[in-house]
Formats: structure tokens, sequence, C-alpha cells
């Protein structure tokens, strides 16, 4: 192996033509042999390029819907020669196998094939079989040859050659080829994960033997969630409508924790549909300051603003429609980290203009919270993997437990409610009333501090908003979970609150449903819980 090893053939064979011609004219110009296939050749050839086709050195044709043309030992062993073994080179010399120094191939687009919805029968003719091959083939023999897999990489191979004047059209080092190996081997990672995802979702196996997840990287970042943090954020080509396939408008990078807390507050506003009325969140720290419907947006905006002032500054707020000027001009009235919305109006970008530390993101559409979706999370040796939480119940489907069945507006607050429960930490309570939540009390140790804690919330800001007495009075509270005791719904009546939904199950349910008769409560169970650690 050597630093600076020379190239003078390259095979190129690739999907996305992404600046082929210009790469291959440069190529060319520097005295480097091109060999090819297919459609890459064709596009080569009409460009005025001299090329050689994959078929005249294996001696076979394309064949079989192109499914074999390079899985061959002419190919393999110009990729795979070790160029100091001498038994290599007799070998080469002994069967005319010549050295291939660069290797240019990107893979078939199932991942994109996938994202559109196709046939079972076409994914499987976007499963590339010759392209991973011989990209590990050149990646494994790194010492001499280089591959690339990205047409992003191109102008860094014409840099390389540029920097290593050797024999033939320049030279490239060990370190580029070391790092281009890397990226190689990843991005066949990636496809295969890709693959077999997919493959697992179609034949309907739920825990495969073995799972396989990747991304590609969107940004390097600065930290994560704490300065001594090393972070990056990766995508994982999903389409699904969010802070990963956002447009930007202004604003510096998104940090660790605002994207984060940004993916939280979107999946949540996305459980009110558009056409149901306005829906604004707002997040801090991955659970919800406060969330509200409204007549219009900028109503919504300011029930949500009202739950929890304190908290709202330098938060993140997500629309289910689109930004208006009116609710951007409420919204630039405190500081806020990020806004995201599936769209914006002009106006209402121009008002966010002024405010240089802002992020503006819109995303197209809503994500749908029904679909399915995989969660994972790295433990000490292993993954964690589950499915995302989609549960939803609709109202025929609630029990009502307790003597007084709630009323048409308690029931429509309930509801409410508990999808806000769904997207808050554990032990949650939520407070809520005329379609807003008026006291949060999430990710404590004990129901009954939730509980507490969201009711002394709710007084607090009902004096800072002036009120005669707190929300709490005629609202109605969801708990993310079964109350063990009756002592946290108590804290709730005694707060004022007046119904409540709970997913039942406790084995003192029968302690706590005639508690909440006494206490003149309406209480129905859902028989679902959230948890959300």
């Amino acid at each position: 192996m050597t630093d600076t090893a020379p190239l003078t053939r390259a095979l190129l064979s690739v999907s996305d033509k992404t600046g082929l011609i210009e790469f291959a004219t440069d190529l060319a110009a520097r005295g480097v042999d091109l060999l090819s296939t297919g459609g890459t050749a064709k596009a080569l050839r009409e460009a005025g390029l001299a090329v050689r086709d994959v078929s005249e050195v294996t001696g076979f044709p394309e064949m079989m819907d192109g499914r074999v043309k390079t899985l061959h030992p002419m190919i393999h062993g110009g990729l795979l020669a070790l160029r100091d073994n001498d038994a290599h080179v007799a070998a080469m010399k002994e069967h005319g196998i010549e050295v291939i120094d660069l290797l240019v191939v990107n893979l078939y687009p199932f991942e994109a094939t996938v994202a559109a919805g196709a046939d079972y029968d076409t994914c499987i003719e976007n499963i590339d079989i010759g392209g991973p091959a011989m990209i590990r083939a050149a990646a494994k023999n790194h010492g001499a040859v280089s591959v690339l897999t990205d047409p992003s990489q191109y102008a860094g191979l014409l840099e390389e050659l540029d920097a290593h004047a050797v024999q033939g059209g320049g030279g490239t080092s060990f370190a580029f080829r070391q790092r281009m190996a890397q990226a190689a081997y990843a991005r066949t990672a990636a496809y295969d994960a890709a693959v077999s995802s997919w493959m697992a979702g179609a034949a309907e196996i739920q825990t495969p033997p073995h799972r396989a997840f990747a991304g590609a990287l969107a940004q390097e970042m600065r930290y994560g969630e704490n300065p001594h943090q090393k972070a990056a954020f990766y995508r994982d080509g999903s389409s699904r409508p969010g802070v990963a396939t956002a447009q930007q408008h202004q604003g510096k990078a998104l940090s660790y924790n605002n994207i984060n807390d940004t993916d939280a507050a979107f999946e949540l506003v996305a459980e009110f549909a558009p056409e149901d009325g306005p829906a604004v969140a707002i997040i801090k720290h991955a659970n919800p300051s406060g969330v509200a419907r409204g007549a219009t947006l900028v109503d919504a905006y300011r029930a949500a603003f009202d739950c929890d002032r304190t908290s709202a500054f330098g938060g993140i707020v997500a629309l289910n429609q689109r930004l208006d000027a009116a609710t951007a001009e409420e919204i630039v009235q405190i500081f806020t980290e990020v806004v995201i919305a599936p769209e914006a109006d002009d106006e209402a970008k121009a008002i966010f203009a002024a405010k240089k530390n802002l992020r503006l993101l819109t995303t197209g559409g809503l994500p749908d919270p029904r679909a399915p979706m995989v969660a994972y999370k790295q433990v000490a040796g292993g993954l964690l993997v589950q499915d995302k939480d989609t549960g939803q119940v609709d109202a025929d489907l609630l029990e009502v437990v307790t003597k007084r069945a709630p009323s048409a507006q308690e029931l429509a607050d309930l509801r409410f409610a508990w999808t806000v429960a769904k997207h808050t930490k554990s032990n949650a309570i939520i407070y809520a009333k005329g379609g807003a939540t008026v006291g949060i009390g999430a990710g404590q140790m004990s129901r009954v501090d939730s509980s507490t804690i969201a009711a002394l919330k709710a007084a607090r800001m009902g004096t800072e908003c002036g009120m005669a007495e707190t929300p709490a009075k005629g609202s109605v509270i969801a708990s993310d979970a079964f109350f063990p005791f009756a002592d946290g719904l108590l804290a709730a009546a005694e707060a004022g609150a007046t119904a409540v939904i709970q997913p039942g199950g406790s084995m003192r349910d029968a302690d706590v449903i005639a508690a909440a008769d006494e206490a003149g409560l309406a209480m129905v169970f859902t028989g679902m819980r959230h948890f959300r650690h």
C-alpha cells in the first residue's frame, strides 16, 4: 500500500447522473480511461466521450434486463487485486485483468421508489445487486482504489488529482481513499437497512432477528443537549412532514434541543386536523406549556400562551394551519426559538424577518398521527424498539364509570385533554377548559404531585391574566395513566375540576370511582394509557 495511488482507469455506473458529464469530461482530459455500463455509457457517448462497455471487458453481454452485467472476475479482479502482491499481479496478467483505480457508482433509487408508493414488484426491481457488490469490493481495496457513491464527492476527487500529480490522471492520498471507503460502506449499510426494513413490513415481520437503522447526515451541530456533548442530525429518508423535511426560511441553524422540541410540538399539533379548526401547541423542553384550539389561529395562540406565559418564553410554537400576519404579530411579542407550520403567508414571513434569532419552518403538510412508525432508543448494549404511540380513542369507545355522565362540553374538553396528555411526559396531568389547556403537570415521580403542580400553575396564570378565579374552576382533567389512589383525583376536584378522563385498570378503581362520585365528578375510562418517557 502506498500513500499516493495513481488513477489511470475508472469504472462509472450511476443511477443519478447529476454532474456526471462534467466529471467524466474532466477525467478524460486527464487521460483517464473510462469504462461504463448501459445508460451511463450511452450518456457519456452522447456527450462525445470515448468509453468502453463493461460487456467488452467481460466478454458477456448485459443480460436478464440488466440484472447481470458487472458480476464478473474481469471487473471484481480489477477492483480487488492488491497491486503490491506478486501473486495477484501474476493472476491479473495470466487472465488479462486490468486494474480499476476508481469506481463511481450510485445505486438504484430503492428508497425513492418505496417513498413513491410503488408496488411490490417495482420495489424488488429497484434493489441493486451489482452496485453494492462493486462498492464493497472497491472499498475493501481502498489501499489502491478510490470509490465514489454520491455526486457530491466528485469535486473532492478532482481536487485530490490536482494535489497529487503522478502518472496518468493524477493520484489520490490514502486518507482520501479511506474516507471514501467509509462513506461507501455507510451507503451500502443504509441501503441494506432500507431494503430489510421495507421487506420486514411487506412480510409483516414485527420483530426481525436483526434490525438495521440508517440515516444521512443533514447537519453537524455545535453540540448536543449540553455544550460538552458532540452531536449531529441525520435524516432517515422518510417523507413524513416535520422538522427533518421542513424548509427553514430564516434564522441560524437549529440546535439539538431545537430539533427535539420542534418535533414534539409538530407531532402534537398534528393531532388536530386543520379542517376541524385552528390549533396551536407551545413546547418547552419537549413538554407542552400550552395547547389550544380557537375560532382563529391568533385566538388559539393567545389561549395556548395564557396557559403558561412564563414557560412560553424561548419556546417552540407549532401551528396546524397556515401562519398568518395576525398570529405572527402576536408571536413576536416575546422571544420564541422556532415556529413550525404547514405554510406561512408572505406578510407573516415579513414580520418574522425582523427577528433574526427566530427560526421559521414550513413543512407543506401535517404528519398523519395514525400512520405507523418505529421508535427506538439506545440503552447500554442494545436498542429498545417499539411502535410509535398512535393510539386514539373515539368518543363512542369511552366508558362512563361514575353516576354522572360528562356533559357535551366536558366530553369535548376531556378528549382534547387526553390528546395533550399523550404528548406530555409521564406522570402527566392536563387541566383543560373551552378547548385549551389551563394547567399542565408533567414528568413528576408521583401522579398526585403532577395534579397539584398543574393546579398551582393554573392558579398562578389566572392571577397573571387578571382572572377573578383560577381557570381550573370548571375545567376537566386527563391523566395519562390510571390513578393508583384517589388522592390525585381529589386534588383535581379541590382545584375545581368537574370531570376526569383516565385509562382505568387500577386494583383500586372501585375506590377511585367512589371518590369521584362523592365529589360529584364525571369520569370516563379509555382502556388505553399514554406513558411517555
